[in-house]
C-alpha cells in the first residue's frame, strides 16, 4: 500500500492528510473539496493543487481530517497538509528529482504551504483587558 500521512497546522487548527494512489479524489472531513465552506477561502485550498499542476494529483487520492481553530485557520491547515502530502508522496514513492521540482515550485509561490507559522495567541495579563492593553487611568 503506497500511502503517506502528513499534517498541517495554523494556530489551533490541525489537518492530517492521507495521500495514496487512486483516481484524483480529494476529500476534506469526508466531503468533496468542491463543497468546502466558506466559498471565498475555497481558492486558498485550490492554490496548493493549481500551482503544482492538476496532472500531479490525477493519480492520487487525498483524505484530509481537520479539527480545531476557526474557518480561516482550518483552510490554511488543510492547504499546508495537502502541499506537504504531495511532496512526501513524491519523495517516498516516485523520485527525488520530481519531488525537488514540486518543492521548489511551492516554496517560490508561498513558503507557508510547507513551513508552519509559529505565531500563537499571547496570554492575557492582569491590569488590563488583554495581552498588551492596560485599563484606562482615572484620577477621580
Amino acid at each position: 500500500m503506497e500511502a503517506v500521512q502528513t499534517y498541517g497546522r495554523k494556530k489551533n487548527a490541525t489537518a492530517v492528510a492521507y495521500v495514496k494512489r487512486g483516481k484524483g479524489m480529494i476529500r476534506i472531513n469526508g466531503h468533496p473539496i468542491q463543497l468546502l465552506e466558506p466559498e471565498i477561502l475555497k481558492f486558498k485550498v485550490y492554490e496548493a493543487i493549481l500551482i503544482v499542476g492538476e496532472d500531479k494529483f490525477a493519480g492520487l487520492d487525498i483524505r484530509v481530517r481537520v479539527k480545531g481553530g476557526g474557518n480561516t485557520s482550518q483552510v490554511y491547515a488543510v492547504r499546508q497538509a495537502i502541499a506537504k502530502g504531495i511532496v512526501a508522496f513524491y519523495q517516498k514513492f516516485v523520485d527525488e528529482a520530481s519531488k525537488k521540482e514540486i518543492k521548489d515550485i511551492i516554496v517560490a509561490y508561498d513558503r507557508s504551504l510547507l513551513v508552519a507559522d509559529p505565531r500563537r495567541c499571547e496570554p492575557k495579563k492582569f491590569g488590563g483587558p488583554g495581552a498588551r492593553a492596560r485599563f484606562q487611568k482615572s484620577y477621580r
